[in-house]
């Protein structure tokens, strides 16, 4: 198995045949003769655990509707030794996914019409899933990938009707900021000094504060030197704050869908609030298969984390050969490459995104940075969590086709 070998990792095993029968978006979207690097699914080899407990839900007909704190209680189990982070199980709840979480606490925390911060460029669904819930978008651009305290300062008084340095609220208008944590696309996993001064700045304007931490699991712990997840709710000011978990991005679940919603102290009456309807899509085998991943499946995470960061060393070096002009910096956290695109020579282009030429031009397919806001555009976002011979058969493409 992967775990027991420290050469190997899950994404060692798999043959592109291999991957090719699966039927999953990242497979079936594009035709055969492409690398799909794009959507945020791993080439991996399940856990063993997960497979097991899944498997024996089957055999035992375990498939009804999901029930009680179970999937709570391994989170925490998990959070504790990974991050020094206490989770009270009575200020949780169990959703049907993260952006369907998300918007849910939105839902109580604000009426159509309000404003929802967000960091572009930032998870495409932080534009949609709000706005199609009737609520205005204000974007508070990152610095260089870090939150810049002006911009989100001046999008807090727009959202809040609020004068920029004034000294509180006091026009009724709510708000909430939507935080990335840690951030995609850029990877960037923000320190507690900036999240307390997100945090602090919030307080001043009567914003709520609510995070995405899905790729919570795929960032530094204490057990790691360098830049490491800090979970909001840890951070000194997090009091009325919401976050909301699973760990579906870092065992490979997402087609297994469920979600953990975690409050502060002064927020659980707000998770309360959420209308019991919520819970009703919630997949009990999803939970199932989420709480054996953070209770059974640390060690299979641990390899996996070794293989995406064997792969973003390959890939600056790709990088660095192959597309000269690109700007790239490795990422903290996640298993994304942001690549700045705009100092390559696209003049064979003819008016194309760069996503657009890499997958006309090398049938390479990423996504494509405008999605992710203005901020993005001219950049792609790169999927790495692949093994290292696809990943250099993609940059190789990319560069034979620039090179032509």
């Amino acid at each position: 198995m992967a775990t027991e070998t420290p050469d190997l990792t899950p994404f060692d095993t798999l043959t592109l045949a291999d991957l090719r029968r699966r039927t999953s978006v990242k497979w079936r979207a594009y035709a055969p003769d492409v690398l799909p690097l794009f959507v945020a699914e791993m080439d991996v080899t399940l856990a063993p655990q997960v497979v097991d407990a899944v498997h024996r839900a089957m055999q035992d007909g375990d498939t009804g509707y999901d029930h009680g704190t179970g999937y709570a209680e391994a989170l925490a189990g998990f959070a504790a030794p990974r991050w020094g982070w206490e989770i009270d199980v009575a200020r949780t709840r169990t959703l049907a996914d993260v952006m369907v979480g998300l918007t849910e606490v939105i839902g109580v925390l604000t009426g159509p019409g309000d404003a929802v911060v967000v960091n572009p460029p930032v998870y495409p669904p932080f534009y949609s899933f709000p706005g199609n819930a009737g609520r205005r978008i204000v974007e508070a651009p990152l610095a260089d990938g870090r939150i810049d305290l002006d911009a989100l300062e001046a999008a807090f008084a727009d959202a809040t009707g609020v004068a920029a340095h004034g000294d509180g609220p006091g026009s009724g208008r709510r708000a909430v900021y939507l935080l990335c944590n840690p951030h995609n696309p850029t990877g960037t996993a923000h320190t507690r000094a900036e999240l307390e001064a997100a945090l602090a700045l919030a307080a001043r304007y009567g914003v709520r504060v609510v995070a995405d931490e899905i790729h919570a699991p795929l960032a530094g712990h204490l057990a790691t030197d360098g830049p490491r997840f800090t979970p909001l709710l840890s951070v000194d000011g997090s009091d009325d704050a919401i976050t909301v978990l699973s760990a579906s991005k870092a065992w490979n679940l997402a087609g297994l869908k469920t979600a953990v919603a975690v409050a502060g102290p002064g927020a659980a009456h707000d998770l309360r609030r959420i209308p019991e309807i919520a819970n009703h899509g919630v997949s009990h085998l999803a939970a199932v298969a989420h709480a054996a991943a953070l209770r059974d499946a640390v060690p299979w995470l641990d390899a996996v984390l070794r293989g995406i960061d064997r792969n973003k060393e390959l890939f600056a070096d790709l990088v660095e050969i192959h597309l000269p002009g690109a700007v790239h910096r490795p990422a903290e956290a996640t298993y994304f490459g942001w690549v700045d695109c705009r100092g390559l020579d696209l003049g064979a282009a003819g008016g194309r995104t760069p996503s657009r030429y890499f997958l006309d031009e090398a049938r390479v397919a990423v996504n494509e940075g405008a999605t992710f806001g203005e901020a993005g555009r001219g950049h792609v976002r790169v999927n790495l969590a692949t093994s290292p011979a696809i990943l250099t058969e993609a940059v190789e493409r990319m560069g034979a086709a620039l090179a032509r």
